[in-house]
């Protein structure tokens, strides 16, 4: 079947855009562009060859459909030639039972999402993916980008530099100096991006980006670019498949400069206009409380737009203070009945925390959207029947110093409730035996 896809104004601006055109924002009214899909050709393949289709696609080796983002191609960018993809066969990632957590928190139905499960450690991936694979195809055309570029608090840079590294592209990353974990640094670096660490702070390097990208020879990879939703679109689609698509009651999610919890509305929504779902889970956004604008803004009905200075936040990666896609997430969460909410310094740790305690290894930005979980049930508002899932962003071991922060007790404004250090103690086997009866005792009273 022929199917298309171009950008157009996510405002109802008129006209429409190549996808393959070097263009970011709405040449009328400034606004946000999304990526726009024919429905009602896709709807001529009904819901139940859909189903079919994706389920017989999952996990195989034919490119590139084995990809969690590229299982779903005609529904992400149909005219992609297959040789332009650049696909590391990211998404599929583990729908996690969270069953010890849930049922210490009284919500047995609780699933966490793994998308830190994934080639450079986070859900940036699932867009990068489409993204770099986009640009191939421009530059195989002709296009006078050559090379890609970022803003980014971690994830991001890592993303862009190891897709663009596979592609064979030039990558340049702006972050903001001091303000990123070891781990994430390093890795775009590994992967021969042209890092720039600058004294600012993530607003500071976007608004350096975004006039640097004015030229079109530099080509702008945030998710201000549309491109980036499409993939991360999937991990909604890709959780409703999992529960043998059925859709759970709530999702909640860290968020920070908001494309993330629009792409999981936009893909959610898609399921529901081809007559896959029936219904729409309510979706959380989880925010730092240093880094709350979104929350600020929820607190007065959305009626106008927030933007703060975001302090430093053990949650780096959503330490935004002036998100790109404020309207697309207002968007989502009003037509979700959403919520937002946000957690402290101390909740996010003790959060993580916890969790880790019931096998998980979650970065801060999880703990955030888990502290926000926890608030909500002691609330009332998720019950002990909803089924919930919360979508962990990245893998906790990119952030080593906070869990090692955290077992030493060095954490700002943190009182680390389930401290874990190690016992120090001289090779004695009768000193050894006394402090592990010690121990056990505990862990039997508990």
């Amino acid at each position: 079947m022929n199917y298309n896809a171009h950008f157009r104004c996510f405002r109802g601006c008129p006209g429409q855009h190549s996808i393959y055109d070097v263009i970011y924002t709405c040449p009328i009214c400034g606004g946000l562009l999304e990526v726009h899909h024919e429905v009602d050709a896709l709807r001529q393949r009904s819901a139940a060859a859909w189903i079919n289709l994706l389920t017989r696609r999952v996990g195989t080796n034919q490119w590139p459909y084995g990809s969690g983002v590229w299982n779903m191609k005609e529904w992400i960018i149909p005219d992609l030639a297959d040789e332009n993809v650049v696909s590391m066969y990211e998404g599929n990632s583990n729908l996690f039972w969270a069953e010890r957590l849930g049922q210490q928190i009284g919500v047995p139905d609780l699933w966490v999402k793994l998308c830190g499960n994934s080639h450079t450690g986070s859900f940036k991936d699932l867009g990068m993916t489409v993204l770099v694979s986009v640009v191939k195809q421009m530059m195989v055309q002709g296009s006078p980008v050559r090379a890609v570029a970022c803003a980014s608090t971690g994830d991001t840079s890592a993303a862009l530099a190891a897709y663009a590294a596979a592609a064979g592209i030039p990558a340049v990353v702006f972050l903001p100096r001091n303000k990123v974990s070891h781990a994430q640094l390093i890795q775009p670096i590994a992967n021969g991006a042209h890092v720039l660490a600058l004294d600012t702070d993530f607003d500071g390097c976007m608004g350096i980006v975004k006039e640097l990208t004015q030229d079109n020879s530099l080509y702008l990879a945030n998710s201000m670019n549309s491109l980036r939703i499409e993939g991360q679109k999937t991990v909604g689609i890709e959780i409703v498949r999992q529960f043998d698509w059925e859709v759970p009651d709530w999702i909640i999610m860290p968020v920070g400069n908001l494309g993330n919890i629009s792409a999981l509305y936009k893909g959610l929504k898609l399921l529901q206009d081809l007559g896959i779902i029936d219904k729409m889970p309510r979706l959380v956004a989880a925010q730092a409380a240093k880094a709350n604008p979104l929350f600020l803004s929820y607190e007065s009905d959305f009626r106008e737009k927030v933007a703060i200075r975001a302090q430093n936040t053990l949650a780096s990666a959503i330490q935004i203070g002036n998100p790109v896609s404020y309207e697309k997430a207002v968007a989502a969460l009003r037509a979700t009945n959403g919520i937002v909410a946000q957690a402290t310094e101390h909740e996010l740790a003790n959060a993580a925390a916890l969790a880790d305690r019931t096998g998980m290894y979650t970065c801060p930005h999880t703990a955030v959207a888990l502290a926000v979980l926890f608030q909500l049930v002691d609330k009332g508002l998720i019950g002990a029947n909803d089924r919930t899932v919360v979508i962990s962003t990245a893998h906790g071991l990119k952030f080593t110093r906070f869990k090692t922060g955290y077992h030493e007790g060095t954490l700002n404004e943190v009182e680390s409730q389930y401290a874990n250090p190690p016992l120090e103690l001289p090779a004695d086997v009768a000193q050894v035996r006394a402090a592990l009866a010690r121990k056990l005792d505990v862990v039997r009273s508990a």
